[in-house]
């Protein structure tokens, strides 16, 4: 089972020692590679970048060099204006390696203790703010999408148990998808045998948050486009088999075909030469395959039928609330019988 942590949001990860997010050849590859061989690593790549006022950079530049994990920290004269100063400090470690985050925080406590108007930044300390700010009100951010979308749907579909299923089986779609990156990408079962590139040890922290915004959208579209057929069927026979079946079979061509090409457009764009773009276009065409066959096409019609009558179940407070006509959980009318 996969497990998110921290690292599977970080930049990307090295290939026998070698940053991967470039193409796997050029002058840019060939750059880094004679950097790894050298022996400085390519650390130097990603420096802890810190500004401070200029009478304090040689105390700045001293005190980070006493930061465990950190080689070497230069503060030269030239990088001063108007009585500031820039002081890098680089690490042999890359910045998307656990090693190379974990000089960030004392980075930060060794200049705020030389200068306390010191400010610390460059891509990694970047990296560390933006995984902070985005994943630490991320289970904020969900509760609040999937109550507006539960309220939504639910005076759509005139049911509060439908938007429910709704809203728990598009989750289900983006943790599916999420899990497919970690297990292609971050683990390696299939990246080398597919494109040729070992495993990345990590996802870099912006895909998970755009493969959830596409995937719920277009999952939830697709729902909705379901959904609203059995409705309208159900209120026609009062029969949820006949729901089931006749939504499912008006629209279930339409939405596997729609899925069919995205799906393909996205299998396309994972040929690109850049790791980051792989990963993306990997988890997209993943997360919309099997939203289409095994949530839409099997868990979808299999809940419902499940369900039963309590799918179309909308008391009279909320449907006052949500200013539609309240629809009870009635005996249902036999399979063969339509109104």
């Amino acid at each position: 089972m996969a497990q998110v942590s921290r690292q599977s949001y970080s930049q990307p990860q090295v290939e026998d020692g070698f940053l991967i997010a470039l193409a796997k050849s050029g002058e840019a590859k060939a750059g880094l590679v004679a950097l790894e061989r050298s022996g400085l690593g390519s650390g130097p790549l990603t420096p802890t970048e810190v500004i401070a006022p200029a009478d304090r950079a040689p105390a700045v530049a001293a005190a980070l060099r006493g930061v465990p994990g950190i080689r070497g920290a230069v503060a030269p004269v030239a990088w001063r204006r108007d009585g500031t100063a820039v002081i890098d400090a680089f690490s042999p470690d890359d910045g998307s390696t656990a090693a190379g985050r974990a000089i960030v925080d004392p980075a930060r406590s060794a200049v705020h203790a030389a200068a306390s108007a010191g400010l610390v930044g460059g891509q990694v300390s970047g990296v560390e703010d933006f995984i902070s700010a985005v994943y630490g009100e991320f289970p904020l951010m969900l509760a609040l999408i999937a109550i507006v979308t539960f309220v939504l749907l639910a005076r759509a579909l005139r049911s509060i148990v439908l938007p429910a299923k709704a809203v728990i089986l598009n989750l289900v779609s983006t943790a599916a998808a999420w899990g497919a990156l970690t297990l292609i990408w971050q683990h390696g079962f299939g990246s080398a045998q597919i494109w040729g590139i070992a495993a990345t040890g990590a996802v870099p922290e912006w895909i998970p948050v755009i493969v959830f915004a596409f995937l719920f959208g277009l999952s939830m579209d697709y729902e909705v486009f379901i959904l609203a057929r059995m409705r309208e069927e159900y209120d026609r026979t009062g029969s949820t088999e006949l729901a089931v079946t006749t939504g499912i079979g008006r629209t279930g061509r339409l939405v596997t075909s729609a899925a069919l090409i995205l799906f393909l457009s996205f299998a396309a764009m994972a040929s690109a030469p850049n790791t980051d773009v792989k990963m993306l276009a990997t988890g997209l065409a993943v997360g919309i395959l099997l939203d289409a066959t095994v949530v839409r096409a099997l868990l979808v019609p299999a809940v419902v039928s499940l369900l039963g009558r309590w799918n179309w179940w909308l008391p009279s407070v909320p449907a006052r609330l949500l200013r539609v006509k309240p629809s009870p959980a009635q005996r249902e009318a036999p399979a063969g019988q339509r109104a």
